[in-house]
This record gives structure tokens, C-alpha cells and sequence, in this order.
């Protein structure tokens, strides 16, 4: 709510220096008529200028966003519980206290000098206890809460592309966590990050409300590939094409071309380098530029060559 009172505060502030600039214009004395009547009108325009994107801000964060949440009960068999605790094995970095399982809620503020952001607890010790399945599933890929607001830091546009089936096994092993007790600060936002966030430099993570059935292709396929390609979120590094993504502003670091490095790597050197971060010229890779422990632990060696059949192939 920080950043709210000060859009309010920064909105009187601006009404009031309004009032003063149509009096300082009614002077008597000219030249003191010029100076007040320039400077207060400077100032009214940048306070309402400040104003307007501040509450588009608000309203971008706390304005009901997004269709309904589906209604669903989420289940998984065993087997799919197990593919499912390697895929939120790359949601620990953020949702985790440890950095393993479970997700009992981060540590780290993500917003430091702009508010507060900590990944919320995921257990049933958390929030989510609360929360529909449907709603959750909402959140996973549509990047909207419980209450419709948005998110923010969250890779929905890339989980957007989930299966049902997959989202709902997800939502699933949340359900069956163990019950952590680590409580998170709640999102508290400044009049900066609003301003960023008023001006679309600093995005939220709301995409388009699913009607139809998502429903991944058959493993082993070339487009399964790409399907666990679009929801890993390789191009949030890589870029929306895969082509490399220039460096500065926002967000996660840079990644080069995977459409010109890949192709020169052999299958089982591009499995091997998920499994040990070793590229094939032999450079042992830093995971924090390159998240290859997190995608080495969610995906299979069958999983890794799906990818791999699907990246060799784009030109």
C-alpha cells in the first residue's frame, strides 16, 4: 500500500500547487507574477504527469484482472507426482528457503529499493491453503492471484503454454507438500516501482485468460520438444525467436543465439551438458547465467534429446 498513499499523497500535492500557480498568475508584481506562475505551473505539470502514470500503476497491479478461474480438482497418480517433483525443482530458486524442496517460500526480496517482493510459501502451510485449484492453476498461467490482481516476477508467459494435464499435476504435488510454516512478507510496492510499472517499463505478468483445452503433443516428438522448450522459458533469456538477446534493462542475464550454437552440438554433448555443465569446447558453466542444475534435474535424457531434436532443427 506504500505506493498507493504516496500516488494519493503525490495527487494533492499536484491539486494544491495547481491553486498556487492560479493565484501566483493574479500578482501584482510582474516579474514575482512570471517566476511563481512558471515555476508552481512547472511543477503542477510534472505532479500530474507523475500522477497519471502512477495510477495507471495502481490500476495495472490492483485492478480486477483476467476471466475466472477454472473449476477443477486437481489429482495426479503417482507416477505423474514424480515427474512433477522434478519439474518444480527449477521454482525452489525463488519459492524455496533453501533452494530445495519443498517450497516453503523465499528469502529474497526481489524488489529491494523498489518495495517488497518475496516468493510467497507454496505448501499447504502457506496462503495456497486457501486458494481453489482453479485459482491456482490461474496463477501458474495466467500470472493473476486469488483476487484477480496481477502478478509481478512471475514466468507466466512462459508456463502459460502448460498442459491441463500438466498444470493439474503441478497444482497436484503443491497439494501434497508437507505443511511448512514460513511466513512471507506481503508484495508492498513504492511510488517508483508503480511509476515503471504505469509506464510498461517494468511488466507484469498477466497474459490472455485460457478457454480451450491446452493439451501437450506426444513425448518424443520434435514438437514436444518445443512444448518443454516454450514452458522451461529459454526465451526469457534467449530471446522470443531463441536468436540471443541483447544485453541491458530488466530481467534475467542475457543468453546467446540457440539457433546458430546448438545445431554445432552433438546430441548426447548437449544431454551431457545439462547433466554436468560442461559445454562441448570443455567451459564449465556458471548455473546462475545459465539455469542448467534446474533444467538438468527437471528433464530426462529422453526429455533433453526431445529438446535437443527440436532446437537442431530451427534455422
Amino acid at each position: 500500500m506504500t505506493g498507493i498513499v504516496s500516488v494519493i499523497i503525490v495527487i494533492v500535492v499536484a491539486v494544491v500547487l495547481g491553486w498556487i500557480t492560479s493565484r501566483a498568475w493574479r500578482l501584482r508584481n510582474t516579474a514575482l507574477r512570471i517566476v511563481a506562475g512558471l515555476v508552481s505551473g512547472l511543477l503542477t505539470v510534472v505532479l500530474a504527469v507523475v500522477s497519471i502514470v502512477g495510477l495507471a500503476g495502481v490500476y495495472r497491479l490492483y485492478a480486477p484482472h483476467g476471466g475466472p478461474p477454472t473449476a477443477i480438482t486437481a489429482s495426479a497418480s503417482p507416477d505423474r507426482l514424480a515427474v512433477a517433483t522434478r519439474r518444480v525443482s527449477g521454482c525452489a530458486g525463488c519459492h524455496s528457503s533453501t533452494g530445495d524442496l519443498p517450497l516453503d517460500g523465499g528469502n529474497m526480496n526481489f524488489l529491494a529499493g523498489l518495495g517488497t517482493l518475496v516468493a510467497p510459501n507454496l505448501t499447504p502451510g502457506g496462503p495456497l491453503k486457501d486458494w481453489s485449484d482453479g485459482e491456482i492453476v490461474r496463477a501458474i498461467r495466467e500470472g493473476i492471484d486469488r483476487d484477480g490482481h496481477p502478478l509481478i516476477i512471475m514466468p507466466s508467459d512462459a508456463l502459460h503454454n502448460l498442459s491441463d494435464d500438466d498444470v493439474s499435476t503441478l497444482v497436484a504435488y503443491m497439494r501434497t507438500q508437507p505443511a511448512v510454516n514460513h511466513a512471507t512478507p506481503s508484495r508492498d510496492l513504492s511510488l517508483p516501482a508503480l511509476l515503471l510499472i504505469g509506464a510498461g517499463l517494468f511488466p507484469t505478468a498477466e497474459q490472455p485468460h485460457i478457454t480451450a483445452p491446452q493439451i501437450a503433443p506426444p513425448p518424443g516428438t520434435s514438437a514436444y520438444g518445443q512444448y518443454l522448450v516454450d514452458t522451461t522459458g529459454c526465451a526469457v533469456c534467449h530471446g522470443p525467436d531463441l536468436r540471443g538477446r541483447a544485453p541491458g534493462g530488466f530481467g534475467p542475464p542475457a543468453g546467446p543465439n540457440l539457433r546458430v550454437i546448438v545445431p554445432t552440438w552433438q546430441e548426447d554433448a548437449f544431454v551431457k551438458f545439462f547433466r554436468t555443465g560442461q559445454d562441448p569446447n570443455g567451459r564449465n558453466i556458471d548455473n546462475a547465467a545459465m539455469p542448467w542444475k534446474d533444467i538438468g534435474q527437471a528433464y530426462t535424457d529422453d526429455e533433453l534429446r526431445a529438446m535437443y531434436t527440436y532446437l537442431h532443427s530451427l534455422t
